[in-house]
């Protein structure tokens, strides 16, 4: 079960962070939730780090750390994932 809440978590962090970036990310929809699903342990990390991981009620600091993690890994991907397209 643990394996199905990582994909759903990937698949919505992932969107939320293609929405946080302007313009079009044109990566696949696997690639989002992996994306998605790299940058919610990512910012897990941050959030240990920052000591902000446990908080009472809605961890949106956390969450936030999330996404923007996300957003600067799908930054990175969508002109690796275009470049490779082109060949």
């Amino acid at each position: 079960m643990t394996i199905l809440w990582a994909i759903i978590a990937g698949l919505i962090i992932g969107l939320l962070a293609k929405l946080v970036l302007p313009g079009r990310q044109p990566i696949p929809l696997w690639a989002t939730i992996v994306v998605g699903i790299i940058g919610g342990l990512v910012g897990n990390a941050l959030a240990g780090a920052f000591g902000v991981a446990h908080t009472s009620g809605i961890d949106w600091t956390r969450h936030g750390l999330q996404v923007g993690a996300a957003a600067v890994l799908i930054a990175i991907v969508t002109p690796l994932w275009t470049g490779r397209r082109r060949v």
